[in-house]
């Protein structure tokens, strides 16, 4: 059975955020300067893109995702810990409403006129938050782990992703795949699926 339909995907994904948070709290406005996975991004940068994306998310949940105002990203200055986890609380807040589950969540983020079904839209935001918290943890140097039902979770949304063109536009989220050695851990083998190098390390560490 898919783990997806033995557990409310809004709960995975709560914990997903709630790892994510925990981790963010634990940088400094010294460390918004510091490299990311995310080709070109510093930490606070891909801090800012993560609030936004929380933000357009809860939007959607709200029935307003189609409004590509709510998914305007916007520089968080040193307060982007804070500004993280306010809007982490508001996602998550938005995703536990009664109903959410048979809303339709337009994402004006994937493009003008795209909708989809709650429980796929939120298995976006889950995938998304559990490979940024990965992001976090390595720009900050410090271990990440998710928990195994996490991982099982987020293999067959990853799979799912494609891997064409528009992984190669400015701001993607995902890169092109990349291979990974044969005894990557599960965990590491999604990463790999979405552009993610186990290995990075900032350069001149």
């Amino acid at each position: 059975m898919d783990i997806r339909e033995a557990v409310d995907i809004r709960e995975l994904d709560r914990r997903a955020v709630r790892a994510s948070v925990d981790l963010v709290a634990g940088a400094s406005a010294a460390d918004l300067g510091r490299p990311t996975p995310c080709e070109g991004w510093t930490l606070a940068d891909l801090l800012a893109h993560m609030t936004a994306q929380h933000h357009g998310f809860a939007a959607a949940a709200e029935g307003r995702g189609a409004d590509p105002e709510v998914w305007r990203v916007r520089p968080l200055g040193a307060d982007a810990v804070s500004a993280y986890v306010e809007a982490a609380e508001r996602v998550t807040a938005a995703f536990a409403a009664d109903g959410v589950p048979d809303r339709a969540f337009a994402l004006a983020e994937f493009g003008e006129g795209a909708v989809f079904p709650a429980p796929q839209a939120i298995g976006f935001h889950f995938i998304d938050y559990l490979v940024h918290g990965w992001d976090v943890a390595r720009s900050l140097g410090v271990p990440f782990t998710p928990d195994a039902d996490l991982v099982e979770a987020a293999r067959p949304i990853a799979l799912a992703v494609p891997d064409d063109e528009r992984r190669l536009a400015p701001g993607s989220a995902f890169r092109p795949g990349l291979a990974v050695p044969a005894a990557a851990s599960r965990f590491e083998v999604i990463l790999g699926m979405l552009g993610r190098s186990p290995a990075w390390e900032p350069s001149g560490r």
